[in-house]
Parts: structure tokens; C-alpha cells; sequence
């Protein structure tokens, strides 16, 4: 081995293959010694100790496995962890911290995705382009659409921003193109930061009761709970879409579907609480609902954006 860092593979098995091209595998191994056929979905095996123990970097995606004080214990080379997803929250202790191990995290890849596909959203909400399918596959037949859909179009559509994460900005800056008017909510976000975004900064409550559309991009925390709970759906003017690609535990679901069963609100949901609707759920079948099963966050050929990221700070560290 030599001078050369030991990098392991540490994520559920099989994607590995799906993150890490031939180019990206081939780039990786002129800095570090790798085996892409070895990934560890577990530390509970001997085999993936005695890996642990010559391991300078961890290299880790969905399904890692979590590495606590006790797996410190067996990597006592261990300085970085790559993780080629979001949040790290999940599989990495407090103790990665106090051991000084350098931590990246590809979240800010991921970002782009999310934000794509919620552009798209957006944009099809405010042309009401799901609804009017629907009908459309129904009626089979002309559809008057400046009789039945007056208010529709993307001219001043007003969007809600709810949460300027990694994913909440790079939506500022795609929809920044578009002929929209844009106002966020976050409770870090100044008057002057609002400003340089181009945003108008608002409370939440005067963000639903203002928005054509809101995107939802906060952060599942404690105070976050159904921070979209029946009160503010009421404030939605009628007609508006709520858009959520981020998680299920921020809205009421019950009470969202209680306004979407009465025809007064739009949803696109990429993510719902629990994770997968029951089977005999209304969403499935709503004509005023999108519903998509996690699809915004990288998928197919975007995950080989997350293997070049990790590539790249792999040769940085």
C-alpha cells in the first residue's frame, strides 16, 4: 500500500455500482486504494473489521451502515468520511466529530435534482397542466380552457418559498428566469439576504395566505412538525398547489386531504407521512393531486453526479 490512503466502501449492497462509473472508478484508483466489489452494509462481520482497521476513508451511500464510538474502535486509521448522499445524520455518531474525522456530504449535489424537478412542478402548477390531463383523459373531447381554467398561466404567479436550505436556494436561483414573484420564509432569512435573492421575506402565515404555489424545502426538526397543519392550509387562497419534495413530517396529512377531497387546493407530493399511502388512499386516485414516490432526489443517471463529487473530494483530501 505505501503512501497511499485505504478507501472502503460502506453502503447497502449494489449501489455502489449505480453511484461509481468506470471513469469515476478509474479516477478514484489513481489516488487511493479501493475495491468496488467490497462494500460493507454491516461492521457486525469480521471481514468488514478487519477492513475497518487498515481504512483511512469511508466511502458511504444509502443503507450505511452506522459508525459509532464502537466502530471507531476497529478503524483506528479512519480520517474522512464521503458520504455520497444528504443528510449524514442517520449513520454517523457524534463520536466521528470528537475524533476530528473530516466529514463531507454530497447534500449540495443533491440539491440540484430536487430543485429540477421542483422547477418543473412549479411551472406545470401554474399552467394546472395535471387537473386539465386528467379531465382531458376523462372527457376525451375540447376542453374550454379559458372558460373552465380563467386563472391559469405562469405571468406574476406568486411562489411561496418555505425553508432557504441548500434545495430552497438553488430553486430561487432556477426560478429566477420566469416572469414569477417570489417571497420565502425562514427564520433565518434578514431583510437584506431577502434582498439580494430577490425575494419579498414574509411570516408564514403571510406567505399561505399570499401564494399561488408554495414549495415546501425546511428541515424535519422537532419545530417543524406539521408546521403545515390545517390553520395554514385555510389560508391558501383557492386554487393554490402545495408542492412538497422535502419530508411527509412537515404537513398535516389529514388535514391536506381533507382539502384536497373538496377540490379547494392542488398538491404535488413527492413525499407523504408514511412514505408509501396506503393502498386505498384517496391520493392515489384525487384528479388535483400529482403523487410521486421519492422521485425528486438524484435517480438513474444523476446518482453518477454524487460518484464525481465523491471522487473529487476524495482527491482533495
Amino acid at each position: 500500500m505505501g503512501n497511499r490512503h485505504r478507501a472502503v466502501l460502506a453502503m447497502r449492497a449494489g449501489i455502489a455500482r449505480k453511484i461509481f462509473s468506470s471513469r469515476t472508478r478509474a479516477r478514484m484508483r489513481e489516488v487511493v486504494d479501493v475495491d468496488f466489489d467490497v462494500c460493507l452494509d454491516s461492521f457486525d462481520r469480521a471481514s468488514a473489521l478487519s477492513a475497518l482497521a487498515e481504512a483511512h476513508i469511508l466511502l458511504t451511500g444509502w443503507g450505511a451502515p452506522r459508525v459509532d464510538a464502537d466502530v471507531l474502535r476497529h478503524a483506528p486509521e479512519l480520517a474522512a468520511v464521503a458520504h455520497a448522499g444528504g443528510s449524514v445524520k442517520a449513520h454517523l455518531d457524534r463520536a466521528c466529530w470528537e475524533r476530528g474525522i473530516a466529514v463531507s456530504t454530497a447534500a449540495g449535489v443533491n440539491a440540484q435534482p430536487v430543485a429540477e424537478y421542483t422547477l418543473a412542478m412549479i411551472l406545470l402548477a401554474g399552467k394546472k397542466v395535471h387537473p386539465i390531463w386528467r379531465r382531458y383523459q376523462e372527457r376525451r373531447e375540447h376542453i374550454d380552457l379559458l372558460e373552465e381554467f380563467p386563472g391559469i398561466g405562469n405571468h406574476q404567479r406568486r411562489v411561496g418559498i418555505i425553508g432557504l436550505s441548500r434545495i430552497g436556494r438553488r430553486v430561487v436561483e432556477l426560478l429566477r428566469p420566469f416572469d414569477l414573484v417570489l417571497a420565502a420564509y425562514d427564520p433565518y432569512l434578514d431583510d437584506e439576504e431577502a434582498a439580494k435573492l430577490g425575494l419579498l421575506r414574509m411570516s408564514l402565515d403571510e406567505l399561505m395566505s399570499w401564494a399561488d404555489t408554495v414549495t415546501l424545502h425546511a428541515p424535519a426538526l422537532p419545530e417543524t412538525r406539521q408546521m403545515i397543519d390545517a390553520r395554514r392550509l385555510a389560508l391558501l387562497p383557492d386554487g393554490a398547489t402545495v408542492i412538497n419534495t422535502a419530508r411527509g413530517w412537515l404537513v398535516d396529512h389529514d388535514a391536506l386531504l381533507a382539502e384536497l377531497s373538496a377540490g379547494r387546493l392542488d398538491a404535488v407530493l413527492d413525499v407523504t407521512e408514511p412514505d408509501v399511502p396506503p393502498s386505498d388512499s384517496p391520493l392515489y386516485r384525487l384528479p388535483n393531486v400529482t403523487l410521486t414516490p421519492h422521485l425528486a432526489g438524484a435517480m438513474g443517471n444523476e446518482l453518477y453526479r454524487l460518484g464525481d463529487w465523491v471522487a473529487d473530494e476524495v482527491g482533495r483530501f
